[in-house]
């Protein structure tokens, strides 16, 4: 929840400081760097040290935030881990996720800024390698155990930010975007424990920690990749991966005291694949500033929509899925 409520928070502080500077000629399209405004008319670096500040504050405040509000136990040893069996590598995507949208986030912020495109972009790219390094190397000097400086989660930060980069320099638009959803699960009881401990009691800090109730996505907008004109503009589709019955890192065997306290060996843990109609939220034309940020802040998730899933070998439908 507290990734999820920092990333809402700077996308309508973003919207709230340029909502009532986007000029009527502003091009029409998903690029971060490539909208007209008020703000590149006006002379001086007020602006930019106004964007700065509000990036520099944003990250530095959720680092606070969240060192101080989780179970974060600072410890004098730097450690690394090798984590890449865990989640079934779904909190991989959760990290091209993360770093992404933090690339996207800080380049608008810089682009309505008034610093020139190129430029917008390869800073919100450093930024957001800035803010997910420290993020790691917090985590380095993590003394819970199991918790550490993957070189992994690097990767897939790495991989986010150039996803987002790549296109922008690219096409100076956002063809493919990477999106979100979830549902928390309804477990039995013996389950429900366990998935308090992990995951938490309320179901905003389920639907960000539980990755058996999350699928991560990339959304393909078709008219960008040469749909026919009778295609809406805003329609798009996705692939999206999750994964299920996960009730611990690598197994679903958890220990206290040298002696085993919850065994579920008989949950198969398998991963998920789906296919969804999606709609850009932002393609939707309104003249409202107030529906335009909401509208950009609730982009980041996957529309739910009719999918198909294919999972132990076997394809099924959903009416909806989330």
């Amino acid at each position: 929840m507290k990734k999820l409520l920092l990333f809402i928070f700077l996308i309508y502080l973003v919207r709230y400081v340029s909502a009532q500077t986007v000029a009527p000629t502003a091009i029409i399209t998903d690029s971060v760097t490539h909208k007209q405004n008020s703000w590149e008319s006006q002379p001086g670096n007020g602006h930019k040290w106004l964007a700065g500040g509000l990036a520099l504050a944003g990250m530095s405040g959720s680092l606070l935030y969240l060192t101080h509000t989780t179970n974060y136990q600072y410890g004098s040893n730097f450690k690394t881990v090798n984590d890449a069996a865990n989640w079934l590598q779904l909190d991989k995507a959760e990290h091209v996720f993360m770093a992404y949208r933090t690339a996207r986030l800080l380049t608008s912020l810089g682009t309505r800024a008034g610093i020139t495109p190129q430029k917008a972009v390869m800073m919100g790219s450093a930024g957001s390698l800035l803010f997910v390094t420290t993020k790691e190397f917090l985590d380095g000097r993590n003394a819970i155990p199991g918790v550490g400086w993957s070189w992994l989660d690097m990767g897939a930060n790495a991989t986010g930010i150039i996803f987002f980069a790549a296109q922008e320099l690219t096409w100076q638009d956002q063809k493919v975007k990477i999106k979100f959803s979830a549902l928390p699960t309804q477990y039995e009881s013996a389950l429900n424990t366990r998935a308090d401990i992990l995951f938490g009691e309320s179901m905003p800090e389920r639907i960000m920690k539980d990755h058996n109730a999350q699928t991560y996505w990339l959304s393909f907008n078709l008219n960008a990749f040469g749909a026919p004109s009778q295609i809406p503009p805003w329609l798009n589709l996705a692939v999206g991966y999750g994964a299920n019955n996960m009730f611990g890192p690598v197994n679903n065997v958890a220990y206290a005291n040298g002696q085993v306290v919850f065994d579920r060996t008989d949950l198969q843990r398998y991963r998920q694949w789906y296919i969804s109609p999606d709609i850009d939220l932002k393609k939707i034309k309104t003249n409202s500033p107030v529906l335009k940020t909401l509208l950009t802040a609730l982009n980041i998730i996957k529309v739910p929509l009719p999918t198909l899933e294919y999972a132990n070998q076997k394809l099924k439908g959903h009416w909806l899925h989330f």
